[in-house]
């Protein structure tokens, strides 16, 4: 056994197990350190795979950004997590029922599966000769589909708008401030002087 198939199961297996715990892992915390270990464990594949640019953008921005983002949220907003497993209980039926259907699926497309003769050629003939792999990327993001890179950023877009929209909630009991309301306001009625004569109080 090579070195490359040693380091493919053990990132594979780490990615896995990490996977898992994520799901199961009872305290949040835990479950946050378990994802940041599976986000190492697909870099590792990534780099196995040659695509080393992929493997450090996972690692910058999944792991450096989302994940530690994730983790303060967590430790410092004040969640009631037993209310939100009591009622994550009562879809766990449904749940359970997707996760059978979704074995049942990955068992049918497994079960059949073959690597084709010509998998290695088609994927050395992606990257032409003498470009780089961060290069490669680049010519087929920014040429060959330049458009429909361009229509998932907005798309994209699209939907952290809808979102921000659908979650928009304008409360009647909070102090806002309103800009015009200052810039308009008559200085002279805007401060009032009182002559406080000594032993009393304002009324």
């Amino acid at each position: 056994m090579s070195v490359a198939v040693m380091a493919f199961y053990l990132f594979a297996i780490s990615a896995l197990t990490g996977g898992l715990f994520t799901v199961i892992s009872r305290n949040p915390v835990h479950s946050v350190l378990w994802l940041i270990l599976t986000f190492i464990s697909a870099a590792g594949l990534f780099v196995l795979l040659g695509a080393e640019f992929v493997a450090m953008l996972l690692i910058i921005v999944y792991v450096g950004a989302v994940a530690v983002l994730f983790l303060f949220v967590v430790m410092m907003l004040d969640v009631d997590f037993a209310e939100l497993k009591a009622e994550m209980a009562q879809y766990m039926p449904l749940a359970l029922l997707i996760g059978l259907i979704l074995m049942m699926q990955f068992g049918l497309a497994f079960g059949v599966w073959e690597a084709a003769d010509t998998a290695e050629a088609a994927r050395a003939a992606v990257t032409p000769e003498g470009v780089q792999n961060t290069a490669a990327i680049g010519l087929v993001l920014y040429d060959q589909y330049f458009l429909l890179f361009q229509l998932s950023g907005l798309i994209l877009l699209v939907a952290m708008i809808g979102a921000i929209v659908l979650t928009l909630r304008h409360r009647t009991d909070i102090k806002r401030q309103n800009v015009l309301q200052q810039m308009w306001r008559d200085p002279a009625k805007a401060m009032e002087l009182k002559d406080v004569k000594p032993g009393q109080g304002l009324q």
